[in-house]
């Protein structure tokens, strides 16, 4: 689970950047929390801000930090740029490294990654485990120097192959460093994103055979639209290498596609996991009337399901999956589509022991002023993203910075101003 991410000098976020899931020593929604030794741990996080304040940027840091941690040996060849955006509105930062950190916790052991790195290079790089409790150094690197404390001799030789603008963290991964491995999978197993819309069917077949998950889908889809009884999910799919060629095509065109299908079939090393094509057919079942004026089911496609239906069953793999596995959902946009009484639907079950059973979490931007009723939510769960106009520089910070009441109003605060992060906004007068 997530315990605190870090960044700075990215984007519009100038200066250090802190969210915390750390809970604060308030007492309401104490159930909700997730214990991890002394540490109490939020479920959730909603952040506000009014539009181009910085409140995506958060996500797209964090995005960008993890993409690249899970990818770096394979990315950055030589002279590849380390995809970082510095802060741009001054004379200064470009210069600067972009710095990220991560302090979470998986299988047990508390672990602490953090790099900084230039568009030309990495500037220094450290990961720190507790297997035992005690905070142990597996490495740390400053330019293309290193120091390691166990393993010395395989780490040094690994260092050797590790370019200035890759990270040690994921090359060491590549050749079987076992503790590189274990801190990895945090982020390669325990974080989904969601920041699109992608396409439904596509993304349907992925579950063929989990009917665990088609079930989730329809309950989610019932959940947004309540005329909707039941979803019938029919495929027809079939692994690429068995595809008949039409006897049209050119036989030189069959042999170029068989070519190109076994070579990509060869690349998956999961003979579990075949290269497939096919069609996704989701049909559900609405109430309705007849002629005689009595109640029945009348089918719907996909295609004519509402948006926010769409929206929900486009989010609901990715909910049950951390529901049920542990693990951390960001969300940019979560209201998007979607009614406040959905979203409510969504942050509830993080919130209750009963559905979030494995310590899941949920990371959130929206606009979505019905959240702060502090009825869902503690107040520490409340972060906004504010810009200052004069000097372009995004800000981060929680609600419970201005030791806001349990009783206070919290909307009506926020509206009013009371905690920035809201657009400034003339209404004229309608006459």
């Amino acid at each position: 689970m997530l315990i605190e991410f870090r960044f700075k000098n990215f984007r519009s976020f100038r200066d250090e950047t802190v969210l915390s899931m750390e809970a604060s020593g308030i007492q309401n929604f104490n159930h909700s929390l997730i214990k991890y030794g002394t540490y109490k741990i939020l479920p959730a996080a909603a952040i506000f801000g009014k539009n181009g304040g910085g409140k995506s940027n958060v996500i797209r840091a964090f995005w960008l930090a993890v993409q690249f941690i899970q990818n770096a040996q394979f990315t950055q060849h030589e002279n590849a740029p380390v995809p970082v955006v510095p802060f741009a509105l001054n004379d200064y930062s470009a210069g600067e490294p972009t710095e990220f950190e991560f302090l979470y916790t998986i299988d047990n052991v508390k672990y602490y990654y953090s790099f900084a790195a230039t568009r030309e290079k990495i500037v220094s790089e450290c990961l720190y485990h507790s297997p035992k409790g005690q905070k142990a150094l597996v490495f740390s690197r400053e330019g293309q120097e290193f120091i390691f404390s166990e393993e010395k001799t395989k780490r040094k030789l690994i260092s050797q192959a590790v370019a200035p603008n890759q990270l040690f963290f994921s090359v060491a991964c590549t050749m079987n460093d076992t503790s590189c491995i274990k801190a990895m999978r945090w982020f390669r197993e325990n974080i989904l994103f969601s920041r699109g819309y992608s396409d439904i069917p596509k993304q349907l077949l992925n579950y063929e055979n989990d009917t665990h998950m088609l079930r989730a889908i329809s309950d989610y889809a019932k959940a947004a639209d309540l005329g909707i009884e039941d979803i019938q999910f029919t495929f027809d799919s079939k692994e690429l290498e068995d595809i008949d060629f039409p006897e049209s095509m050119p036989e030189e065109l069959k042999n170029a596609l068989s070519q190109f299908i076994h070579l990509l079939s060869d690349t998956t090393s999961d003979s579990e996991n075949k290269l497939r094509m096919g069609e996704v057919k989701a049909i559900s079942q609405h109430i309705g009337k007849n002629k005689k004026g009595e109640s029945g089911l009348f089918t719907l496609g996909l295609d004519d399901e509402s948006d926010g239906t769409r929206r929900l069953m486009f989010l609901a793999p990715a909910i049950e999956s951390v529901l049920n596995n542990g693990g951390l959902l960001i969300v940019d946009e979560i209201e998007r589509e979607l009614h406040p009484m959905l979203v409510d639907f969504i942050v509830a079950k993080f919130q209750s022991k009963e559905t979030n059973k494995t310590g899941a979490q949920l990371i959130f931007t929206t606009h979505n002023t019905e959240l702060m009723n502090m009825e869902l939510l503690r107040k520490d769960q409340f972060y906004f993203v504010d810009k200052d106009n004069e000097d372009g520089v995004s800000e981060l910070y929680s609600i419970s910075d201005f030791g806001t009441k349990t009783s206070e109003n919290i909307r009506k605060g926020y509206i009013a101003g009371k905690y920035g992060a809201i657009p400034e906004v003339k209404i004229e007068e309608v006459e």
